[in-house]
């Protein structure tokens, strides 16, 4: 489990419909990682924000650990699997 003084922050663009960003958000959760959501349903003028940041991906979710592109759920997933995910986290 992770404090906000002892992990990196945590950004993750989605839209509260999208099966992978819910996925996302319930990984994070249970690992205890506290995150930034920018919801772009609510704030769709961010999009443009989001596709510059994550080098043209449009699709959500995205993910920013310490301000550095993750890409998204899959990618997410991928490095907790293969044991990266915490010592990316890690401040």
């Amino acid at each position: 489990m992770y404090t906000d003084q002892t992990m990196k922050p945590v950004e993750i663009y989605a839209t509260p419909t999208c099966g992978y960003c819910i996925a996302a958000k319930r990984l994070l959760a249970h690992k205890g990682v506290t995150y930034t959501e920018v919801n772009l349903a609510a704030e769709p003028e961010r999009r443009a924000e989001m596709i510059q940041r994550a080098f043209g991906r449009r699709t959500v979710p995205q993910i920013f650990i310490g301000g550095e592109h993750v890409g998204g759920f899959d990618d997410l997933s991928a490095l907790e699997h293969a044991g990266k995910l915490d010592p990316m986290l890690a401040a």
